[in-house]
């Protein structure tokens, strides 16, 4: 494996997977495809946001990083694209390129669906930074961001129900059994921020954390293999591969959210930790029957006060000492070797299955 050096989230370095001949994993097949989906989906996504009434439309391209504030062009940060990548390279894994090309709407409308849960999240957590820049929320309020939210989620419903695909009709189905599901996993995660620090299980944390982040990746997965054609058996294992991918890439997005480098990341250093959040770091060390979870859990019970930088240092390091951020690096290179295990009975030959595994293992190879 070409790159070997260990990120700024101190994960292992090296994850122990084997290599699909022809494809190093070095984070470049991963970057060219993440630049040719973002290139691929762009012009849809554009053209179905431009068709919303001004107010809303304007939020969206704010969101996007397409606009300024002020309704001036901007050459920002749309995101990585990494869900309609996986939508496009699913499809190509086990239809070629015709059904990558096919692929396309479907694409747009998981980027689209993943977007609406992001201006909405950021309004739930109160979170005032994403991509480098003040959240919808902080500029145009919680009412407008809420409704350029759902007016994005609409837009991909559409993008499905105009599509003259075969498969465009149970790629819907899916997708809004998806956003139940990631409805259900926000709603979960807020439940548990009003508990103790105490009363939340690992377990509880970890469904939680498949329904908010590896649903919507199993969803993008498993619309991709739809567009190409496969049998159900394919769907349903791309669509584990890609939950298991998900639950791999959350635990390490937690790591990043507790020891991550604000300049990569965008955000304040420690700030899932301000927030007092039961992120899976945090709760595998309150569970680990350490002194150091006792430390841990006394300091949860008590508010952040902000501007105590001290405070979020100890809090930091009673997470690590309790095992927290091992056991999270761990259970993301464990979650990795069974979302390939899955890839493995959709899409037995290594070269066609290659793409998939270069995105899964950038999206946990990550620092920021």
């Amino acid at each position: 494996m070409a790159e070997t050096k260990q990120h700024s989230t101190g994960h292992p370095q090296s994850t122990g997977h084997p290599q699909p001949t022809g494809h190093p994993l070095d984070g470049q097949e991963a970057a060219l495809i993440l630049e040719q989906s973002r290139a691929t989906v762009d012009p849809e996504l554009r053209s179905a946001i431009e068709s919303l009434p001004g107010s809303m439309r304007r939020v969206a391209l704010y969101h996007f990083g397409w606009e300024h504030a002020d309704g001036t062009p901007a050459a920002g940060n749309a995101g990585k694209a990494i869900r309609p990548a996986l939508v496009l390279t699913a499809a190509a894994a086990l239809g070629g390129q015709r059904a990558r090309a096919a692929a396309v709407r479907a694409a747009t409308a998981v980027e689209l669906v993943h977007n609406f849960t992001l201006l909405h999240d950021d309004v739930m957590d109160r979170d005032t930074t994403r991509r480098h820049r003040a959240t919808a929320w902080t500029v145009f309020g919680d009412a407008d961001a809420i409704l350029a939210g759902d007016a994005l989620q609409a837009l991909a419903l559409r993008l499905l129900a105009e599509d003259p695909h075969p498969a465009s009709a149970q790629a819907a189905a899916r997708l809004a059994d998806c956003v139940v599901e990631l409805c259900a996993g926000q709603h979960a995660d807020t439940a548990m921020e009003r508990l103790g620090p105490r009363e939340v299980t690992l377990d509880e944390v970890l469904v939680m954390a498949e329904a908010k982040t590896g649903a919507l990746l199993g969803c993008a997965c498993a619309i991709g293999a739809l567009y190409a054609g496969a049998v159900d058996e394919d769907v349903e294992a791309l669509d584990a591969f890609g939950r298991e991918a998900g639950l791999a890439f959350q635990l390490i997005d937690d790591v990043i959210g507790i020891w991550g480098d604000p300049r990569s990341t965008g955000k304040p250093a420690g700030a899932d930790l301000a927030a007092r959040k039961k992120s899976l770091p945090v709760v595998a060390a309150l569970a680990s029957g350490t002194p150091a979870a006792v430390e841990l859990a006394e300091l949860y019970e008590m508010p952040y006060e902000k501007g105590d930088e001290e405070g979020l240092d100890r809090t930091a390091l009673a997470v690590e000492r309790a095992g927290g951020r091992d056991w999270a690096q761990g259970q993301a290179a464990d979650r990795m070797a069974r979302a390939m295990q899955e890839l493995a009975r959709a899409v037995s030959d290594p070269e066609a299955a290659g793409g998939l595994l270069s995105l899964a293992e950038f999206v946990t190879r990550r620092s920021s």
